[in-house]
């Protein structure tokens, strides 16, 4: 008989192959897209309301509610009594408070505000109501400087000048004939009146 040697060592298994290792991207991952939170009929909130997500209001809230990085929508359902900071603000319900958007305020037909509106852009819908003022100015635009009125500047007053001592009128000299007098008294003698007793004395003589 013949025998087969066997064979005692054993194969070493073949390595796997190792992945090369990448470094960690700096991006963050992606967070889904999730609903709104949302504030149920049957919920009552008094104080401030702030967050950082999109908000539904189907319940009351007094107070204020604060997102102003965010969208905030007040359902049909929703009461709020409170002033509203937000995005992009969507009214179905009621609101007594104002209304501050950073990019719209939107108004639908079954909405009520009793209150001012701030926000770059509104838009109410047919049948809305409305009571208040509505503000579209936007903010960011950088007003003109007012012009700052010239002032001159004052000059050194210089000291006053002394008066001047009057003028001494000049003396007369001796022996110089003085100015007439200009009035009545230098017109000269009024011309002699004719004596009539004396023509009539002469006249008298000669004929006799």
């Amino acid at each position: 008989m013949v025998w087969k040697k066997t064979d005692d060592t054993q194969s070493e298994p073949a390595p796997i192959p190792q992945r090369p290792l990448t470094a960690a991207t700096s991006e963050p991952l992606r967070r889904t897209d999730r609903p709104p939170a949302t504030v149920g009929p049957s919920i009552f909130i008094k104080g401030d309301l702030s967050g950082e997500e999109d908000l539904v209001i189907e319940g009351r809230v007094e107070g204020k509610v604060d997102l102003k990085q965010h969208n905030v929508t007040i359902g049909k359902n929703g009461r709020v009594r409170a002033d509203v900071f937000g995005r992009t603000v969507i009214v179905e319900g009621e609101v007594d408070g104002n209304l501050f958007a950073q990019e719209q305020a939107i108004l639908r037909q079954s909405g009520a505000v009793r209150g001012n509106i701030t926000a770059p852009r509104v838009m109410l819908e047919d049948g809305s109501r409305f009571r208040g003022s509505i503000d579209m100015e936007s903010k960011e635009t950088p007003k003109p400087a007012a012009a700052v009125p010239a002032t001159a500047s004052p000059s050194p007053t210089s000291p006053p000048s002394p008066p001047s001592p009057p003028s001494p009128s000049s003396p007369t000299s001796p022996g110089s004939p003085a100015s007439p007098a200009i009035g009545p008294a230098a017109a000269g003698p009024p011309p002699p009146a004719a004596n009539t007793e004396v023509g009539a004395a002469v006249a008298a003589s000669r004929s006799s």
